[in-house]
């Protein structure tokens, strides 16, 4: 794909392919979430998830499995659930014991709205959800493949994923990191939901040829440390308004970023390569069909917020 027909799909034709998508993916979060939960709980939980985010994670999912002809129903599910243990984990980052964050998304914060006890709640019973959506027992997903969507979630949220990443952040605060141990940090707590939600995409049609699988998980890499890059320099030049939640942060506690290691146009210059080697990883796929992911790639990379 030329340079011309990237730009064309970083603004019509990536809404046109993301919209009906997005709008797919809100009406089953909204079908979905805290439907069956008591009363607080369930509010809680709704307010974690519905009318707010970018939806980045399911959008990768959905890109992904249409690049390898995946299971349409799986597909919806695993989008789903990538955003549900998103949310959570928002929610649990927000608490006093954590970042101690009073904004996201817009909005006050969950623990805010509702109280530590019920956020904390909210949270669990967000994570349970997103195990209970990718095994349903109606037959429509094979029993192999709900095994491995839970099997790369699992992966990519616990330990060796999002919460190892954010444990290293907490005991990180006020060291100097170099750049390999930022960049393990970050792959953690950022990039492996990211990385994991294409892999689950591509998860979704069974069996996907080992170099195409191989390259997808280049490209989840890639892209996973590319909005990290892309958070610190935002964390510096965007104001709270525009990015939904409270700006400047990251510097005020003392945290490591990659602003603080390189620079602004040293971070700047990382985010452009970790875009090029997204894309290059694309070309080798051998995939037909990869312009959606070839778009977020670039949404990832140039967002204001």
């Amino acid at each position: 794909m030329s340079a011309v027909d990237l730009v064309g799909w970083d603004a019509a034709r990536l809404a046109s392919w993301s919209d009906p998508h997005l709008a797919r993916v809100e009406a089953a979060l909204s079908r979905w979430v805290g439907v069956d939960a008591p009363v607080l709980l369930g509010d809680a939980m709704r307010y974690a998830v519905l009318d707010g985010g970018k939806r980045l994670r399911p959008l990768l999912v959905l890109a992904a499995s249409e690049a390898v002809g995946g299971n349409a129903a799986a597909a919806l599910r695993a989008a789903c659930a990538t955003e549900l243990i998103h949310a959570y984990s928002l929610v649990h980052d927000d608490l006093p014991s954590m970042d101690n964050d009073v904004l996201r998304r817009g909005k006050p914060t969950v623990h805010v709205k509702y109280g530590e006890a019920d956020a904390l709640l909210a949270g669990d019973a967000l994570q349970a959800l997103a195990f209970e959506l990718l095994t349903p027992d109606d037959g429509e997903i094979p029993a192999s493949i709900q095994a491995t969507l839970c099997r790369l979630l699992a992966r990519a949220a616990g330990s060796q994923g999002m919460a190892g990443g954010q444990a290293i952040d907490l005991a990180s605060v006020g060291l100097a990191l170099d750049e390999a141990q930022l960049r393990e940090m970050h792959r953690l707590k950022t990039g492996a939901l990211l990385q994991g939600s294409v892999e689950m995409g591509a998860a979704c049609a069974g069996a996907v040829a080992p170099a195409a699988l191989v390259a997808l998980r280049d490209y989840g890499a890639a892209i996973g440390l590319a909005f990290q890059v892309v958070d610190d320099i935002l964390d510096v030049t965007a104001d709270s308004q525009t990015l939904g939640k409270t700006a400047g942060k990251d510097a005020a506690a003392d945290k490591p970023t990659y602003v603080s290691l390189w620079g602004l146009d040293g971070a700047r210059a990382q985010a452009r390569q970790l875009l090029a080697e997204s894309l290059a990883a694309l070309d080798r796929s051998g995939l037909a069909d990869t312009a959606a992911l070839r778009a977020l790639a670039h949404m990832v990379v140039d967002r204001d917020r």
